[in-house]
């Protein structure tokens, strides 16, 4: 399921939710996903590996960098946005463009970039695996902030899921990881699909329920318009922006190019899961996750661009 595919097929569970937004007989398509997302984080946990880890982690200017970008500096920048919307932070377009601020940065695509571009690959390896971890409790509490009197975010309820669903399978995978954690890793392309699979259930449900309830129905088209270009807006001003603090401080290029590439991307897969935990069969789930799915998409057609622009740099360095 390359690219392309898994764009497509995105897109296809949005359309068939549209247009078949019923289950068809007694599927358990709730229990299924729970199931499936509970895996995801197990078989997270056993691709961890420590070998990778310790070669990135004394690289602590960029840990630095990119953890602030991914959960402080992005968050930030979306409250630029709070007067565009008429209802302020109770806005649920608002709220979406929020949640996408708070998510952990990705696991795959950041470091195929990075290496494509020739960047800091530990680096890359150690920020995008231990992003997931930290985004576990911090998208969580971000978004009670806001949340909290919404009555749609509720602390006791919400814990347990995590605990549950995400946080004792990616342990369970880690105590795993010494013994049987290679299999995994030679699984990986296999695992990925996995995770895509579950991804575009949680899509399909999140939608149906959406149309079910006419909840697209109160957004015209210049308010998709507003939102598609906030998120435009926020992928540049971030890669902007630590493009410059790097400069700032004297990073070299191949830190630079690792900086500005993991603490831009967000996670389809974590924003998919934390979602469907945290917001179970909300009606307003599929217009959560709008922004991501939007976003993942420019990420990875943007980032793949400049990162072959990074690679004929470096292909020009080593011929002169």
């Amino acid at each position: 399921m390359k690219f392309n595919g898994f764009i497509t097929a995105l897109l296809a569970a949005i359309v068939v939710a549209y247009f078949f937004p019923t289950v068809p007989g007694d599927l358990p398509l709730g229990t299924i996903i729970d199931i499936g997302i509970g895996f995801i984080f197990f078989f997270y946990g056993l691709k961890l590996a420590p070998a990778d880890l310790k070669l990135g982690f004394l690289n602590y200017r960029s840990h630095i960098l990119i953890h602030a970008t991914t959960f402080l500096i992005f968050p930030l920048l979306t409250f630029i946005f709070i007067p565009f919307f008429e209802a302020g932070t109770g806005s649920d377009l608002w709220l979406a463009i929020f949640f996408l601020g708070v998510l952990p940065s990705t696991v795959s695509s950041s470091v195929v970039m990075v290496a494509i571009a020739k960047g800091n690959l530990p680096t890359a390896i150690f920020n995008a695996s231990i992003s997931g971890v930290i985004g576990i409790l911090a998208t969580p509490l971000w978004l009670s902030l806001f949340m909290l009197k919404t009555g749609e975010f509720a602390v006791r309820d919400v814990i347990p899921k995590l605990l549950l669903q995400i946080i004792f399978p990616l342990i369970v995978g880690l105590i795993l990881q010494r013994s049987i954690g290679h299999i995994a890793r030679s699984y990986n392309y296999q695992l990925g699909l996995f995770d895509k699979s579950v991804i575009i259930l949680i899509v399909y449900s999140s939608f149906s329920n959406s149309f079910n309830s006419n909840i697209f129905s109160s957004i015209d088209f210049l308010d998709l318009f507003k939102l598609f270009g906030i998120v435009i807006f926020l992928f540049f001003a971030v890669y902007w922006l630590t493009g410059y603090i790097c400069r700032l401080f004297k990073f070299n290029l191949k830190d630079t190019i690792t900086v500005k590439f993991a603490g831009t991307k967000k996670s389809l897969v974590h924003g998919t899961v934390m979602a469907k935990i945290i917001f179970g069969s909300s009606a307003s789930l599929g217009l959560l996750l709008l922004p991501i799915m939007l976003y993942h998409i420019l990420q990875l057609l943007v980032v793949a661009l400049f990162a072959e622009q990074y690679r004929k740099h470096w292909l020009k360095q080593e011929s002169d």
